[in-house]
């Protein structure tokens, strides 16, 4: 699925990691005009120390040092308003409001690629490359993304928002390689990151994810009940938990308990201390938007597969056209189906598209 393309002028995303570098490399011995760029984010200052992993001063050196060992010039441009605006604001809204957010989803679309590419198109560069771990295929005139060939790596998740005109701009030069591969890939091309570990966290989360949803949102703590209504004791906040969270349930007795509801209007968490209980499954997704890569969206309804979290097997799914939004309906019960998160959508491994779960079940 790799393309050939003609030399161009491409702005690199370089982070300062293995992927990114190993990206720069591949495209800079292609032959094209190759510029890095470092984009800061915002960083939470309520504490002190504060860094973000995605633009650490670490993160910033090594990039320095790769773009140097590669030859190519790196340039350093401040995103740090519009990802507090865009992805950081969402997030805790999110959390506020009962869902569990997935703020890489809305960073790639706004800031770290969809910015990108409108920054590029403005000085008048020819593409956007990034180390995502995806591939990307032309048919005729439609642009198809495709899961990576290292499937345990692959990130196509996050990108179900993007559109042909953002991805007539992308290029993906490690969709078809294995992290291994570019592990040795790093080593051969002696890049000084190499064996540089990688960081799974939330980027703009500095210590733990409780603390800093403590810091910067309003806590009421309220009543925590199990499946019969009965009162069990008192959580501390509400943005603490997510559905089918077990751990942070903090109730003695009969458990352990899992979280099955968040009932935002009463401030009450609902619990159950059976595993199994049906309440903790569901068979339907509603999601008010659907975002599709395609030019042409399904006009009724489609059979496809659907993911609904990172990682998670992709279920059998029929998608319709239900109530102003969509209806996911599953070929089998999935447990912790949990509102924020994004139901993304594929066809034998190339990505469709995409909506994030809503929190209203009721129509279930």
């Amino acid at each position: 699925m790799a393309n050939s393309v003609k030399k161009q002028k491409i702005l690199v995303a370089v982070s300062g990691g293995v992927d990114s570098a190993v990206a720069a490399q591949l495209l800079k011995n292609q032959g094209h005009e190759v510029i890095g760029v470092f984009m800061q984010f915002w960083k939470d200052t309520s504490v002190d120390s504060a860094t973000n992993n995605c633009c650490s001063l670490e993160s910033w050196s090594d990039a320095q040092m790769v773009c140097q060992k590669i030859g190519i010039p790196l340039y350093a441009l401040n995103f740090a308003q519009e990802f507090k605006r865009r992805v950081v604001n969402d997030f805790l809204a999110a959390y506020q409001s009962g869902r569990t957010p997935n703020p890489c989803v809305l960073c790639n679309k706004q800031v770290k690629l969809g910015r990108l590419v409108k920054y590029a198109q403005k000085i008048g560069f020819d593409a956007v490359a990034s180390g995502h771990y995806v591939r990307r295929l032309i048919d005729g005139t439609n642009i198809q993304l495709w899961q990576a060939k290292d499937l345990s790596k692959d990130q196509s998740y996050f990108l179900y928002q993007l559109d042909q005109r953002d991805l007539a701009m992308l290029q993906f030069p490690l969709g078809d390689f294995h992290k291994t591969d570019i592990r040795r890939l790093a080593e051969k091309f002696h890049l000084p990151v190499a064996d540089k570990a990688e960081s799974q966290e939330v980027c703009f989360v500095s210590d733990s994810l409780p603390n800093f949803l403590r810091r910067h949102l309003q806590f009421t703590s309220g009543p925590i009940k199990d499946q019969h209504g009965r009162r069990l004791g008192q959580h501390q906040g509400l943005p603490l938990y997510t559905i089918g969270q077990r751990r942070g349930v903090e109730l003695g007795g009969d458990g352990p308990y899992y979280v099955t509801g968040i009932d935002i209007a009463t401030n009450t968490l609902l619990v159950t201390n059976q595993p199994n209980d049906q309440r903790l499954f569901q068979d339907k997704i509603f999601l008010p938007r659907l975002y599709w890569l395609d030019r042409q969206r399904p006009r009724r309804s489609l059979v496809c597969q659907v993911v609904i979290r990172y990682h998670h097997p992709p279920v059998d799914c029929q998608l319709s056209r239900y109530q102003g939004g969509w209806l996911v309906e599953l070929a089998s019960r999935q447990r912790a189906v949990t509102p924020g998160q994004s139901a993304v959508f594929y066809h034998h491994g190339r990505l469709l598209g995409g909506g994030v779960i809503a929190l209203d079940r009721g129509f279930c």
